[in-house]
């Protein structure tokens, strides 16, 4: 090439890099000159805290105010009244005849908006140290007041087979849902230590209750004994959370929540055995021998029926179907729902209990996928009824049956069959491998009562009322009086109780980790 092309080039090339840096300077500016979105918004922005700093201010504190967790709860109750309240408005207008007040379908729907504004009303009562009481108090509470005035009690008549009916389907959700959760591994390892503990405190409360019950209040000994039983069973509302909640902060060191989880389900089953038992006793005529053989049937019955009915619910719905979780919900609460109603049909009252609790514990360990979403679901569906059997139990109580000394009678026979229970719980967990204090606390931690005294507190009463007998009524009445004294005292107790004994009296996991963390970092360092 010569020197003429070579300028040439250099030529043609000179315009092309000055027309890209005329390019970038015109781009450059545009940017610059023409306000987009973002930099309106931008500005915007900044401008805002400088033009007006109250408002914004005032902004802040008002948005700190509404998204308060308080706030939200009580938003939340709100939209659940209003939902309940829709609920029976389009039913009530699609069938005005039968959802009339004083129908039993409007009655329960009227009780069901109580209970949860009872409940939404005991939240609110918070304590500055402790937690705050259990809900169900207040729909209790709410039910107790809408019996016990003259207005509001004229239009909420509900009959007793309505009541009756709905307490059984509860009583069947939870022994599922407590089947459910049994734990087969700990129960395996803690087996002699969980059945001491569920059975002992139990018959120990049982026969005390009994025994003051009849030198105390008159009663004979089958109705003192059902009254024990009742009184027997720990509280799965209670309890339950409880447990849970330490479990999650690391209180599980020895596995004493884990017992406590287990040890409540044989509990439950046991004192709902012992009192369908008691209970057809009370009610039947004949040798006192022929009632004890008819018992040990009713027991064998249910284990068999429960055990058949949880091998087929293992085996069907198989693993490879569709909607699989939703036929095994429908099978297990299916079951549940027609072992309780079939067994009272058939006049086997005591083989229902065990039946759906073996039902349910071998369909836990046969379904090794997938069960914590059928615990969850059967969880919100014990959760959905939960309000209204504690408001329909509540409206059971009327004033004129808390007489003083009946009071002060039931009152005393509550009082020394808890510390009876106590001590009993206190020595079934000894030579176990607990120290002094996990014995304080599980001992303690047995003492609230609720959710099966609020299934089988007006059983024996409903069942008088159906024979038409005076004297067998005015017994059911001193059962139900003691298991309404019973929830409120010890619910209310137990709770509180719980929580601040849990983190003093049991042992922690993360302590442990910090301290071979600090032991590890030495030897790390060398």
């Amino acid at each position: 090439m010569t020197d003429e092309d070579t300028t040439i080039e250099r030529a043609d090339s000179e315009p092309s890099t000055e027309k890209q840096e005329e390019t970038g300077m015109n781009l450059r500016s545009t940017d610059e000159s023409e306000p987009t979105e973002g930099n309106n918004l931008l500005s915007s922005s900044e401008k805002r805290p400088q033009e007006t700093p109250t408002e914004s201010n005032h902004l802040q504190r008002l948005r700190q105010t509404f998204a308060h967790r308080p706030c939200v709860s009580l938003v939340s109750k709100i939209t659940d009244v209003a939902m309940d309240f829709l609920l029976w408005a389009v039913v009530w207008s699609v069938t005005i005849s039968t959802f009339l007040p004083g129908v039993n379908p409007s009655g329960i729907i009227i009780l069901l908006f109580f209970a949860f504004l009872g409940d939404t009303l005991f939240s609110l009562i918070k304590l500055p140290i402790l937690p705050p009481l259990p809900d169900f108090l207040g729909a209790m509470l709410a039910g107790f007041l809408i019996r016990n005035i003259p207005v509001i009690s004229d239009n909420v008549q509900i009959e007793h087979e309505w009541s009756s009916s709905v307490r059984s389907i509860y009583l069947s959700i939870t022994l599922v849902y407590v089947g459910l959760q049994l734990d087969s591994e700990a129960l395996k390892k803690l087996k002699g230590v969980c059945v001491r503990l569920s059975m002992g405190p139990c018959l120990a409360e049982a026969c005390a209750s009994a025994l003051l019950a009849h030198f105390l209040m008159g009663l004979p000994w089958q109705w003192g004994f059902i009254l024990g039983f009742v009184l027997g069973a720990a509280s799965l509302s209670v309890v339950v959370p409880s447990m849970l909640l330490l479990k999650e902060e690391g209180y599980d060191v020895k596995g004493v929540p884990t017992l406590l989880l287990d040890a409540y389900s044989f509990n439950a089953i046991l004192a709902v055995t012992g009192f369908n038992t008691c209970l057809g006793i009370a009610f039947s005529t004949g040798s006192t021998m022929f009632h004890v053989l008819r018992g040990i049937l009713e027991v064998v019955t249910g284990v068999a029926t429960g055990s058949l009915l949880g091998a087929f619910i293992c085996y069907f719905p198989s693993s490879d179907q569709r909607v699989l979780d939703c036929k095994r919900i429908v099978l297990v609460l299916g079951f549940s729902v027609l072992a309780v109603f079939s067994s009272v049909y058939f006049d086997f009252p005591g083989s229902r209990g065990l039946c759906m609790f073996v039902m349910a514990s071998l369909a836990g360990i046969g379904w090794t996928r997938n069960k914590e979403v059928i615990e969850n679901i059967i969880g919100f569906a014990w959760f959905v009824f939960k309000p209204l059997v504690f408001v329909l139990f509540g409206a059971e109580v009327s004033v004129a049956s808390l007489r003083p000394e009946t009071v002060g009678l039931c009152v005393a026979t509550l009082g020394i069959g808890v510390l009876i229970r106590i001590l009993a719980a206190f020595l079934m967990v000894c030579f176990a491998g607990f120290n002094i204090n996990e014995k304080i606390f599980i001992s303690f931690a047995w003492l609230p009562k609720a959710t099966v005294q609020a299934a089988l507190g007006s059983v024996a009463l409903d069942t008088a009322r159906s024979y038409g007998d005076t004297q067998l009524e005015d017994y059911g009445l001193v059962v139900l009086t003691v298991t309404f004294l019973a929830i409120l005292i010890t619910a209310s107790i137990g709770r509180p109780l719980i929580s601040f004994l849990g983190p003093r009296l049991l042992q922690k996991a993360k302590h442990q980790n910090k301290d071979e963390e600090v032991q590890g970092e030495p030897s790390e360092q060398v």
